[in-house]
């Protein structure tokens, strides 16, 4: 009974560390996603003549942080 008691116990204590992974893991690629890879997109499409394109997305993107800031320039 008391295997059973701390294979429970230890399951859940897995569970718990696989579900912080997931989050931090989730957390580290938004970071590197947002900060180098979109800049990096953003000048390729220019260099590759899609300007056009280019710039109403860097202008929306400048948009939504002014909105999440709250309008604070940091």
């Amino acid at each position: 009974m008391l295997t059973l008691i701390f294979a429970i116990c230890m399951l859940c204590f897995v569970l718990k560390l696989i579900a912080i992974a997931v989050k931090a893991a989730w957390g580290l690629s938004k970071i590197v996603l947002f900060l180098i890879a979109g800049p990096i997109l953003l000048v390729a499409m220019a260099v590759c003549g899609l300007v056009s394109l280019a710039f109403p997305i860097l202008i929306i993107c400048g948009i939504l942080a002014l909105i999440c800031s709250g309008g604070r320039a940091r």
